[in-house]
């Protein structure tokens, strides 16, 4: 997998009828590695390891209904309280972030009431504190790093 531009980390590998799993220390199994999975993992690592946010506080791949129809986010990061902290959206690193990809995890959002916005081809990251006020987002240079509200 090619290298992203994220800090280094160490990550569990099988190999398994000529596919490669990687593990997901939140799921707590081995899944297939994707490029958009290779992406999510350093994702939920620089959350934990960096922005020192608790694995207990985040979710990986779950679906949520909007609209009628049924989606799948990639990553949620939950306030001690319950509530939604931030939403992180990731795409395989040839996949351009465009506007389409911010709506998207602005739809996401309207189900989900995040403070902040995550979006990531593992190459390029943007960063977003909503403004629910003002039905608006404003781009930030990162999220904030975990602590106790």
């Amino acid at each position: 997998m090619q290298a992203l531009n994220f800090p280094k980390y160490s990550f569990r590998f099988k190999n398994s009828e000529n596919k490669v799993s990687i593990f997901d220390a939140i799921r707590k199994k081995f899944v297939i590695l994707q490029p958009e999975e290779w992406v999510r993992q350093h994702c939920v690592h620089y959350l934990m390891e960096e922005k020192n946010y608790p694995k207990s506080l985040i979710n990986v791949e779950k679906e949520l209904v909007i609209n009628d129809l049924k989606k799948r986010y990639d990553i949620v990061v939950f306030n001690p309280n319950g509530s939604i902290h931030i939403i992180v959206e990731c795409k395989a690193p040839k996949i351009i972030i465009n506007q389409d990809t911010f709506d998207q995890v602005a739809r996401y959002n309207l189900a989900l009431n995040a403070s902040y916005l995550m979006v990531t081809n593992g190459l390029n990251h943007y960063y977003c504190v909503m403004d629910f006020n003002a039905e608006k987002y404003d781009f930030l240079k990162d999220i904030p790093s975990y602590s106790l509200q």
